[in-house]
């Protein structure tokens, strides 16, 4: 929004046009929506096999509704699932920062912290115990970061078990994304 482009004007008009010729379909946000941000943080580790780059996903619920969602590969290479767990952790944070501006701006009080789940103990242990040595110097800018917004107040961490993990499905569909040009169609 500080630099649009062209193509950002390209992608709006493609939504519009997509929405005007689809007027039956949308996303259905209840009246009776508890006001409250819930964030789910998945990684796949090292999935490339060219790159060995790790991947992202994540996805925000307002109440029960999906409101934001993400799948990417990583622009570095992770030397350890918890690397790429807290890397996957600090752009779950930055966009639930941003959400945070949006409701503050809309006049929507949402209560904090935001709870964010993720299924790696390693990575929770860590943001709540930052010690910081040889073994984390290389992801902690990220630790920092995550603890920042612990201490803040804007998210809280808690564990879900891998039978659990709702954003598993965007790790799957950025891989899946990944192996689809090996796949004429």
């Amino acid at each position: 929004m500080t630099a649009p482009r062209t193509s950002h004007l390209q992608a709006a008009i493609h939504i519009l046009k997509y929405l005007k010729n689809a007027p039956g379909l949308g996303l259905f946000y209840p009246v009776h929506n508890s006001h409250r941000l819930q964030a789910f943080s998945d990684f796949d580790w090292a999935s490339c096999n060219t790159t060995r780059k790790s991947v992202t996903g994540y996805c925000i619920f307002y109440g029960s509704c999906l409101i934001s969602w993400k799948s990417k590969k990583q622009s570095t290479i992770s030397r350890s699932s918890t690397e790429t767990e807290y890397r996957a952790l600090a752009t779950v944070a930055c966009e639930l920062q941003w959400l945070k501006y949006v409701s503050d701006a809309l006049f929507l009080d949402i209560p904090l912290p935001f709870s964010t789940y993720c299924d790696n103990q390693s990575t929770i242990q860590l943001a709540k115990n930052p010690s910081f040595h040889e073994r984390t110097k290389h992801i902690e800018v990220d630790c920092h970061f995550i603890c920042a917004k612990i201490v803040d107040g804007l998210i809280v961490l808690s564990h879900v078990s891998s039978k659990h993990k709702l954003a598993d499905v965007f790790t799957n569909l950025c891989i899946l994304h990944l192996f689809l040009p090996l796949f004429p169609s």
